[in-house]
């Protein structure tokens, strides 16, 4: 892959050229090894395969103007700006994942990446619970523990912390040393982060199954439902299969943010985090599908945007 034939067998890493190897960013493929006497001198101990991370990147950007044409024609404004925001930072996490590939010694492209990608996910889930606040007012906020707005603003809370907690970790490690303690506890508070995140996502996945439960018992029980969205209820294109591709987006943000969790526990040199296959599967597989479903069986279809409107917990709020 490297282009180059030059023979690191041979070469320790006390005989190794110092000035490169204390000043990485001279490195080139060519002058400088990804991994020398065990010492992991780059930033991931592998080339970031070229067509799959191109192949994510167009899959992304295709997504990111969906996004953009129906939340605007559909006047999903609230949606849309979850989506747009997380989709913006999944390209640009590509794009540095692909920059990485030809300066792998480049920290700048490392982060670049790391952090647009680990924060994305929290703005799609962030969509998630908008939604969830207008099935809430769709089939009856008697039946629900709280009321709608109380669900968004907890959740939306959640996922304000979890960025904050990941973007710091991800500051704290931009501005320490290589493999040093600070860098250490900005991936701590990073993996801190995604761990709230995934506690926020189980949290959420309670909340609306008890939701769910308490409807499935009112209709047995024959309790009307809110009859001013009757004939969106009865949309096959509603209920089911709205209703299971977000389940299906959400399930896939937390196998995700698990992965995440694991991945970044060992810190930057760990096993998981240098191993590309789990990464482009469990992150960039399980975010095409969770962005796939979103997209496809985007509110703004499936609602119209007459009711996506009504539903929403702020009477006379237009178009969030």
């Amino acid at each position: 892959m490297t282009g180059c034939t030059t023979d690191w067998s041979n070469v320790t890493l006390a005989a190794f050229n110092q000035t490169l190897l204390n000043d990485t960013s001279l490195c080139t493929k060519c002058t400088c090894p990804l991994v020398l006497d065990g010492e992991q001198l780059s930033w991931v101990r592998y080339y970031p395969n070229l067509a799959g991370n191109v192949l994510y990147t167009a899959i992304f950007g295709v997504f990111l103007v969906l996004q953009l044409f129906f939340g605007i024609s559909r006047k999903t404004r609230g949606y849309m700006i979850a989506m747009l925001l997380g989709l913006i930072l999944e390209v640009l996490g590509y794009i540095g994942r692909i920059l990485l590939r030809y300066s792998m010694f480049s920290f700048s492209w490392f982060l670049m990446y790391l952090v647009c990608l680990t924060l994305a996910p929290a703005f799609f889930s962030a969509a998630i619970y908008l939604t969830l606040s207008r099935l809430i007012t769709i089939y009856g906020a008697e039946y629900a523990r709280f009321r709608p707005q109380v669900y968004t603003y907890i959740f939306i809370t959640f996922d304000i912390i979890a960025l904050i907690l990941q973007a710091a970790g991800g500051a704290i490690a931009s501005i320490a040393s290589a493999y040093s303690s600070e860098q250490s506890a900005g991936v701590h508070t990073m993996v801190g982060g995604l761990a709230w995140q995934v506690v926020s996502l189980f949290l959420f996945a309670c909340l609306s199954l008890d939701f769910y439960l308490r409807v499935r018992r009112s209709t047995r029980n024959g309790l009307p439902l809110n009859p001013a969205f009757d004939s969106l209820r009865a949309q096959r294109s509603f209920e089911p299969w709205f209703m299971i591709s977000l389940c299906l987006a959400g399930l896939f943000i937390f196998v995700r943010s698990v992965f995440r969790c694991a991945e970044l526990q060992g810190g930057f040199g760990g096993k998981l985090a240098n191993e590309e296959i789990p990464f482009m599967v469990l992150e960039g597989a399980m975010m095409v599908l969770a962005c796939g479903l979103l997209t496809l069986f985007h509110p703004g279809f499936v609602f119209g945007a007459r009711d996506w409107a009504l539903a929403k917990w702020k009477r006379g709020a237009k178009g969030q």
